[in-house]
């Protein structure tokens, strides 16, 4: 009875280690290149599930579990307000990729 207790309680332990798995989202300059990677990323499109895994294991994480465009306005504080950033009419966006260990 003592084993099938302890062996439970490791299962437990196990399975609530592998939900912490650490998630980390980074926020980046969208700048055209020319290839239309960036459009794939800011609208979330299947082309851009390469780039974003690219990304998160450049920075030695296993995957990317999300991406998608973000406002100026939902970073807080590192980015100039919506106007501020904008040079010859072309103003930067941003992407947000999800990484996860």
């Amino acid at each position: 009875m003592r084993s099938l207790l302890a062996l439970v309680s490791c299962a437990s332990i196990i399975a609530a280690s592998s939900a912490f798995a650490e998630t980390r989202v980074f926020i980046i300059a969208n700048q055209a290149d020319g290839y239309g990677v960036d459009q794939c990323l800011t609208r979330g499109e299947k082309c851009g599930a390469q780039v974003a895994r690219t990304y998160c294991q450049s920075r030695d994480f296993a995957q990317a579990s999300a991406y998608r465009r973000v406002d100026p306005d939902e970073i807080t504080g590192s980015v100039p307000k919506t106007g501020a950033n904008c040079s010859h009419g072309h103003c930067d966006e941003y992407v947000a990729i999800t990484c996860q260990r």
